[in-house]
């Protein structure tokens, strides 16, 4: 049995192979039910989320990942987002591989959003504004630098002080980085918008987006959360797959056809991606 450290894992998944790797798996596809989803109650704070995601190739692997959300984390200095993944044999149950689940889960939810904008995405994209600052911020940045020109970085998180910091860690990559306290001028200049928050608010403006603009909406991962608004969600172009549960997850969706912006009818893909005017169809 393999067992992969954080750092072992991050070095075993290079960001363009692992884009690549996730465009032939979807491609090809597997058997992927619905994740489970849980609520735990923690005493004095915001409940907690319990992920369970299983998949396998048929007599080849099967894989289950354990996600733990706590969203008060950031007040312990601590990642939002803590995870597993066990890896076994779809032939013999044999167990393969413990792999670290949170980097593993960091990893491949920043390359597939790289993946969505290598296709959805302009070509000549430069300028990235990145919403949020926790532990999957700095991967969707690096995810994103891998498929786009990306030479302009602009970090916009609630906490100031962490913004700092943020921009200050990805300066040394040799990005122009600076943060931002005005969201809307931000957005409004910005080629692609990567938002991986935990909001229950809307935080993106659709009347702020210049049509071309790619907009990336990572959080909203359960019905009451939310980082678009509907004037952005009716003027995107939405694909959504019905049969991983997007319409039963998707915060952003789901209560944007529940006020009646958007009828779910482009049903297509699974890549989670908003993107403006330029695209729509």
């Amino acid at each position: 049995m393999i067992i992969l450290d954080a750092k072992e894992t991050a070095a075993a998944l290079p960001w363009f192979a692992l884009v690549e790797a996730l465009r032939e798996g979807f491609i090809n596809g597997c058997a992927a039910p619905t994740r489970h989803h849980h609520e735990f109650a923690i005493p004095d704070e915001a409940a907690g989320t319990l992920l369970l995601m299983p998949a396998w190739m048929e007599g080849e692997f099967l894989g289950v990942k354990q996600v733990l959300v706590i969203p008060e984390n950031a007040k312990r200095g601590l990642s939002a987002v803590s995870a597993s993944y066990q890896l076994s044999s779809a032939k013999t149950g044999e167990l393969l591989a413990i792999i670290d689940g949170a980097v593993l889960t960091h990893r491949r939810t920043a390359a597939a959003s790289a993946l969505a904008s290598s296709y959805l995405s302009r070509a000549n994209s430069e300028h990235l504004l990145m919403l949020g600052t926790g532990g999957l911020a700095p991967n969707l940045i690096e995810a994103h630098c891998a498929v786009r020109p990306i030479s302009t970085l602009s970090i916009w998180g609630r906490n100031v002080e962490r913004s700092e910091k943020l921009a200050q860690q990805l300066r040394q990559s040799g990005l122009c980085v600076n943060v931002v306290t005005d969201l809307q001028a931000a957005a409004q200049h910005a080629d692609i918008i990567s938002s991986a928050t935990l909001s229950e608010e809307p935080l993106i403006c659709g009347d702020w987006i210049v049509p071309g603009t790619h907009v990336d909406l990572v959080g909203a991962f359960k019905p009451t959360m939310r980082e678009s608004d509907d004037e952005l969600i009716r003027k995107a172009s939405v694909f959504v797959d019905t049969t991983d549960g997007a319409l039963q997850e998707a915060g952003d969706i789901i209560q944007a056809i529940q006020s009646g912006a958007f009828s779910a009818k482009y049903i297509q893909s699974d890549l989670f991606a908003l993107t403006g005017g330029e695209h729509r169809g």
